[in-house]
């Protein structure tokens, strides 16, 4: 007797599979589509995260004061390198890559630990050698330990990851308000009115945008109000369009185009702390994903997910680029669309690498002004940490022990942005880490939970692997917002 195979291709009734002449037998993740399709589906996955692919280098690039022409280099090997990255994880190679419908890019995780790099660094030439040289060394290292990881994965419920990822938030809100100020604080319009109505009105245009529109609209709005509100801000002019016509057409980001990396223990310590918040989100968005496109994630698949999003991250500083993740927004995208093809999204790698070839493609971005990108950092930063607040409204806060993990691990999580100089006496090495809100919250929160929830007697019992799942609901929520903490 005949039996409706499980799987079917996208358009092919059951009956027809049954018949056994369609290929019914191939997952919908491991289809392909038509060009036309696989195309514009892919490009779809690009606008949903460009912005939060190019934030991270335009922070820490602007904040290190790198000229236009090399901001935009550093830039484009982001995008470059996120392309590379989500080859990795769609395609797969060998125990390389969960082979799901993952986009991965830079994650935000580590632009306060690398800003907090920076500032340590005496000469300012040197902090991005010590980044890339602390991003190797995490990756290599959170590529041995992705198998281990995978098994470890209790130690990190939503009580956790939920405070780390609103610490994320939190701690780069006050880049976005510098934004909104003007690029340069020693400037006579250093927070003027005229700066602070031009990020006030891109705000405003991402609400709308994402209150009244639907569909592909919704999911670009922030990028939709980053070109509205550079259109208005050009009769103020504070829009300089010089970037443009100082980029090549075609470029390739050459190998350590900075210098050579450098190795500074701190760093190091600082990066690896984030490259644990990383896997730990990564390995939530798999078990997320893995739901929605009906192909769970077990061990192996986080192990090897693991070791593509470490992998990426260890390659990544060869090109110019930071440290890789999944990017949670894009899951929300798989749910919305139905179309769960990793191959899909593997095209919108491959349009990730053409604009990381595209020198005058990746300067558009700089000729966004300052204000107009801190009108729109309010909503890309402020969507992660409620991100957060999503994750921790399933972890159990009833429950008193978790609320005493969340609130201490907040507040020594807070302490550098609510007290700059409350480690103004420790050594500069160490006030690497703990100058990072979310360093320090996330040891603090990894403790605590061990304390509280696995040893002794006084432990409450907490669902392992509810924690994790969990995320499907947030990552859909989480769509057209930024990656998560990533």
């Amino acid at each position: 007797m005949a039996t409706t195979p499980r799987f079917t291709k996208q358009g092919t009734t059951p009956a027809e599979a049954a018949d056994g002449t369609t290929g019914h037998t191939k997952h919908p993740v491991d289809e392909t589509l038509p060009p036309l399709k696989m195309a514009t589906t892919g490009l779809q996955h690009v606008a949903a995260m460009y912005a939060g692919v190019v934030a991270p280098p335009l922070i820490v690039g602007a904040y290190i004061g790198l000229s236009p022409k090399d901001l935009t280099f550093l830039t484009g090997a982001c995008l470059f390198t996120a392309g590379l990255a989500t080859f990795l994880q769609t395609l797969g190679i060998w125990r390389i890559g969960a082979r799901l419908p993952f986009v991965n890019g830079v994650t935000f995780a580590g632009v306060a630990p690398m800003l907090a790099v920076v500032d340590s660094t005496k000469d300012k030439s040197d902090a991005l050698p010590v980044i890339f040289g602390a991003v190797i060394v995490a990756g290599v290292l959170g590529f041995i330990a992705a198998p281990f990881f995978s098994k470890a994965i209790r130690f990190f419920p939503p009580v956790v990851t939920g405070t780390v990822i609103t610490l994320i938030g939190i701690s780069l809100m006050p880049v976005a308000f510098g934004w909104a100020q003007g690029p340069n604080p020693k400037a006579t319009d250093y927070g003027s009115m005229k700066n602070l109505a031009l990020a006030g009105i891109t705000l405003v245009i991402v609400l709308l945008l994402r209150r009244f529109t639907t569909g592909f609209v919704k999911q670009i709005a922030v990028l939709l109000g980053l070109v509205v509100g550079t259109v208005i801000a050009i009769p103020f002019g504070v829009t300089d369009f010089s970037p443009v016509g100082d980029a090549d057409i075609v470029g390739f980001p050459t190998p350590f185009h900075f210098g050579a990396p450098q190795f500074a223990g701190a760093a190091i310590v600082s990066l690896c702390v984030v490259m644990v918040v990383s896997m730990t989100e990564s390995t939530a968005d798999m078990l997320a994903l893995g739901k929605i496109v009906d192909r769970p994630a077990d061990e192996k698949t986080i192990a090897a997910g693991l070791r593509a999003d470490t992998l990426g991250t260890a390659i990544s500083p060869l090109f110019n680029g930071f440290m890789c993740s999944a990017f949670a927004q894009n899951i929300g995208l798989v749910a919305m669309t139905k179309i769960r093809s990793r191959y899909v999204v593997a095209t919108g790698g491959a349009f990730l690498v053409l604009m990381g070839l595209c020198p005058m493609a990746a300067s558009l971005i700089a000729v966004v002004p300052r204000p107009v990108l801190g009108g729109a950092g309010v909503v890309l930063f402020g969507s992660v940490a409620a991100s957060g607040i999503q994750t921790l409204v399933k972890a159990g806060l009833d429950k008193d022990n978790n609320v005493l993990i969340v609130a201490v691990s907040l507040a020594v999580g807070l302490i550098p942005i609510a007290a700059p100089e409350f480690y103004h006496a420790f050594p500069e090495r160490a006030k690497i880490i703990l100058d990072s809100g979310i360093s320090t919250g996330c040891v603090a929160a990894v403790l605590l939970n061990l304390v509280f929830n696995h040893i002794g007697k006084g432990r409450e019992a907490d669902d392992v692997t509810a924690p994790m799942e969990s995320g499907g609901a947030i990552a859909e929520q989480r769509t057209g917002s930024t990656a998560g903490a990533h």
